[in-house]
């Protein structure tokens, strides 16, 4: 369920970083459409970098490492 929670956000994050775009072409920099919108994704993802480090201390996720690779044998040389 909290794997759905933070790619929701993300996805939340990444449509104001659209809207942000969309209207810095039509609004040709004049209004302020575009920094509403990318003021709502600074406020989003700081949001999120709070909810996963409220998520780690309350121990609902904890960080993994990428298995590393067996040490090469000494007959493959």
């Amino acid at each position: 369920m909290f794997k759905i929670v933070v790619l929701v956000w993300l996805g939340l994050i990444l449509a104001s970083l659209g809207a942000a775009l969309v209207f810095l072409v039509k609004d040709r920099g004049r209004g302020t459409r575009t920094v509403n919108a990318l003021s709502w994704r600074i406020g989003l993802s700081v949001g999120l970098f709070v909810l996963l480090w409220i998520a780690y201390a309350a121990g609902w996720i904890r960080p993994h490492g990428i298995a590393p690779s067996p040490p090469p044998s000494a007959h493959s040389q």
